[in-house]
């Protein structure tokens, strides 16, 4: 089964918002068995929607799309599938029941352009949307799917999971393609492409090398008639890798470094805080974006100057000696930060982040150190000069060899 995704609205064409609908539904397919053919950005223009639709049944047996399902006159998602189908559209009452329900439990009464929500063509059926007012439609005709899903991600995931993958699973019945992505941090790409390198250069099962803002990514693919089948295919590749690159390896396929530690907390019962200065906070808000993070961290300080650091614990004798970007200080700041917050783990990063050097140091020269119960863990490396890539960079580093640390110091 072929298939391609719209991702409509014109906002995504002027940049003011990045589409990571179309990229998330990708990744949703090939265990489904779907081959994705296109992706493609439309803006909010009743003709080019209408012409993109057209085309799409021509040369796909299902469309995707995201967007363009409000209730405003911008909303032309459902117009352009009647006109691609050259159907009418009718108002369903039980829709506009719901709705009214909808806004009436929030106290105010429904506006009336979103009648056009209820809005239904012959050939489609609602999909239901239990977190916003914006049903979604399930169109099919002469064997061919249209599926059209709201934008906002906290919309179309759940439709997504409860509505939309399991009608698919009773619909396709070919070859499914099975992914695993392993996740490495401390060997280059050289280096690792030398230590499994019989394992490359195969089509089915097929890998991968990648390098990422938090590692090299090894991307294991498989396909077969079932799913079972495909997994057996990727278990002796994955078990070669990990006998070879353990101690590189901190996470697995859709797994982030602030998951992967929050994991490793969470499980032993253990806490974090965190003292960044280079960083400006971006570690912090890294580790909170985890749900359940409060039952680890502790706290984080930002401090960018000296004398805040001394206020927030750092030796004024390590602070006099030594420079602001130094491993000594960040020594210091990890000793405090864990001390002055009751921690089991104290992280802390300084470094460079310019526009100027510091110190005869150039941009993007970072500091890392983490004091855990047993030992400390000190990183010096230098980044590219971009202040979001350094942030990203070290914060990610950082989060990777605590969790490495933990590893160690309980299960080593």
């Amino acid at each position: 089964m072929k298939a391609e995704i719209l991702s409509i609205g014109t906002e995504l064409l002027m940049g003011e918002l990045t589409d990571t609908n179309g990229s998330w539904i990708a990744t949703q397919l090939p265990p489904l068995g779907i081959q994705l053919q296109w992706v493609s950005i439309i803006g909010d223009d009743l003709d080019k929607l209408t012409e993109a639709f057209t085309r799409g049944l021509d040369r796909s047996d299902v469309i995707f799309t995201t967007g363009g399902l409000g209730p405003t006159q911008d909303d032309l998602t459902r117009e352009a599938v009647a006109a691609a189908l050259g159907e009418t559209p009718t108002v369903q009452q039980e829709v506009v029941d719901n709705l009214e329900r909808y806004f009436a439990g929030r106290g105010i009464a429904m506006p009336a352009h979103n009648i056009k929500q209820a809005h239904l063509i012959p050939s489609a059926q609602f999909v239901r949307n239990r977190n916003g007012t914006a049903p979604g439609w399930w169109a099919e005709r002469d064997g061919k799917i249209i599926v059209c899903m709201p934008g906002p991600p906290g919309e179309m995931q759940p439709i997504w999971h409860e509505e939309i993958a399991p009608r698919l699973r009773e619909l396709v019945d070919e070859e499914v393609t099975i992914t695993r992505n392993i996740k490495t941090l401390g060997m280059s790409e050289a280096a690792i492409d030398e230590e499994i390198s019989e394992f490359f250069g195969h089509e089915n099962p097929y890998l991968g090398i990648y390098s990422k803002a938090d590692g090299i990514h090894l991307r294991v693919i498989a396909r077969a008639g079932d799913e079972e089948t495909a997994r057996e295919m990727i278990v002796p590749v994955e078990a070669a890798i990990t006998e070879r690159l353990g101690p590189y390896i901190w996470g697995y396929d859709s797994e982030t470094p602030e998951e992967a530690a929050g994991q490793a907390l969470s499980e032993r019962g253990l806490t974090l805080a965190t003292m960044e200065s280079a960083s400006g906070g971006f570690l912090a808000n890294s580790i909170t974006d985890v749900p359940g993070s409060t039952g680890y961290f502790k706290g984080g300080v930002v401090a960018t100057t000296k004398e805040l650091l001394a206020a927030s614990g750092v030796p004024s004798a390590t602070l006099r000696q030594y420079s602001l970007a130094s491993a000594a200080t960040a020594l210091a700041m990890a000793n405090a930060v864990r001390e002055t917050m009751g921690a089991d783990y104290g992280i802390a990063i300084t470094g460079v982040i310019g526009p100027e050097p510091v110190d005869d140091q150039p941009v993007g020269q970072v500091y890392v150190a983490i004091a855990g119960m047993k030992q400390v863990r000190q990183l010096e490396f230098r980044t590219p000069p971009r202040r979001i890539v350094i942030k990203r960079r070290v914060a990610n580093t950082a989060l990777t060899e605590l969790r490495k640390l933990i590893v160690e110091e309980h299960e080593g």
